[in-house]
């Protein structure tokens, strides 16, 4: 397995600290309003890493944090009319329900920043012993050119980073590029006692606490939005490797950016939430979308691409629902040798999945392997009275993936419908049996008036629910 390091700008080959074990951490959101498409990228594609690493076999620990004090938080609150924490939670708990909608799992831990700020204060206290920070008029600043390695990770020169870094111009700072550990307070907003006088953490420094707290000195994997690479994560970097004297983090990987008109979605003038798409669409559209590129590569949304991508997602639901049904009415009988030819083409697909994910986690590539899969499965399908052998062993090698992938068909229907809907299908068939075919139609036309479409095949009626 291999993945490209945004600091060494190549594929390396993936070796964790400790064998079988990672330690992963993801930037989450700042809890001020619904996260956005943009957003999602990060976290969707950032939760199916961590799924294909376990998939792979490895025990992974994962810390995706919520930023619950910055400015922008500050500000809603005092438009809500709320405390700045009630407007976190508020948030933390609209993420759960988009984050539950795509299919992301719950992190091993969801730390937030104002739950750490003790440890944000031992950080900056180390920095300011080793000369790698200094108090200002009860601000404390990162001192940049103390650390020689400043700009590696965004592999900028120091002259192009001080004129595109985004910082306040302030005669408190000892040189442009300085960064705030710790914000001296203001009137009305939240503050903490510390040895620099009350006030509350920088944003870089929060991430920085967390994962040495929940995940230790160094880590393996740190991962975001590729417009954090600077100066988000080019400043944790500095304060977590001049407080410890190690390395932060081996593999730095970071998402592209989602376009709309070719300009990123955030300064584009156009802001969708996955709330908004998904209450037109569904989530699991959202989520194919987010998978359906290398998570490198620039993707543009549109309205029309999220079509495709339902019409997709259904392709993937039907193949399962067909493999469900023929299981369910397959004859005992051995499989064919046309079948077990199926069966070894089935597992050249599986081995090429895993081989262009192992090649720097490809879900574009994963995902077209899948499809072809679909084209076979397909085939056997219609051809008619697939053996049970035959579609067993086909979903042992296809449900797993679907699986990994995070599109497994939910549950929506409820038991006193399907009863429902079994029932209607008896007595259509027996209408038939009976030659009463205007009783069949009738069934029929009920059920589709309903949403329940039917097919007819060998095996029995099929049917299938639309949304």
């Amino acid at each position: 397995m291999q993945f490209y390091n945004t600091l060494t700008r190549s594929k390396e080959k993936f070796i964790p600290l400790t064998p079988g074990k990672v330690r992963m951490y993801v930037c989450g959101p700042t809890v001020y309003n619904y996260f956005h498409v943009g957003n999602a990228r990060c976290f969707v594609v950032f939760d199916m890493l961590r799924r294909y690493l376990e998939y792979r076999g490895y025990e992974v620990t994962f810390v995706q944090n919520f930023t619950d004090i910055d400015d922008k938080v500050i500000r809603r609150a005092a438009e809500e009319g709320i405390t700045f924490s009630e407007l976190a939670q508020k948030y933390i708990d609209e993420y759960f329900v988009d984050a539950q909608g795509l299919g992301i799992r719950s992190a091993t831990i969801h730390p937030k920043a104002t739950e750490n700020i003790d440890t944000i204060i031992e950080i900056i206290k180390l920095l300011i012993e080793r000369g790698y920070a200094y108090p200002s008029n009860g601000d404390v600043y990162f001192r940049t050119v103390n650390y020689e390695e400043y700009g590696a990770l965004s592999h900028m020169p120091i002259e192009d980073l001080e004129s595109g870094a985004r910082i306040d111009i302030s005669e408190q700072k000892e040189n442009p590029l300085d960064f705030a550990l710790w914000k001296a307070a203001k009137p009305g907003e939240p503050e903490w006692e510390s040895p620099w006088g009350r006030g509350r953490p920088g944003w870089h420094i929060e991430c920085s606490a967390m994962v040495r707290k929940y995940l230790g000195e160094t880590i393996d994997i740190h991962c975001g939005g590729q417009d954090l690479a600077f100066p988000h994560h080019e400043n944790e970097k500095a304060q977590s490797e001049c407080a410890t004297g190690k390395h932060f983090a081996r593999y730095w990987l970071h998402n592209g950016f989602i376009n709309i008109n070719n300009s990123k979605m955030s300064k584009s003038g156009s802001f969708f939430t996955v709330r908004d798409v998904a209450a037109k669409y569904g989530y699991a559209p959202i989520r194919h979308f987010l998978l359906s590129a290398h998570y490198r590569t620039p993707v543009n949304f549109s309205e029309e691409i999220i079509e495709q991508s339902a019409a997709a997602v259904e392709r993937i639901y039907n193949c399962s629902e067909s493999l469900d049904f023929y299981l369910k009415n397959a004859p005992k009988t051995p499989m064919t040798d046309s079948e077990r030819d199926l069966i070894t083409k089935l597992d050249g697909y599986h081995q090429r999945f895993v081989e262009v994910m192992d090649d720097d986690f490809n879900t574009g590539e994963g995902m077209a392997v899948i499809y072809e899969m679909i084209r076979e499965l397909n085939s056997m399908i219609n051809k008619g009275n697939p053996s049970a052998e035959a579609v067993l062993a086909a979903k042992a090698i296809y449900d797993p993936l679907i699986k990994l992938m995070g599109f497994e068909k939910p549950k929506e229907e409820s038991s006193d419908l399907i009863a429902e809907i079994e029932a209607a299908i008896e007595a259509r068939t027996a209408a038939k049996k009976n030659k009463n075919y205007a009783e069949a139609d009738r069934i029929r036309a009920e059920l589709a008036a309903k949403g329940v479409i039917l097919e007819d095949t060998p095996q029995g009626t099929k049917y299938r629910i639309e949304s």
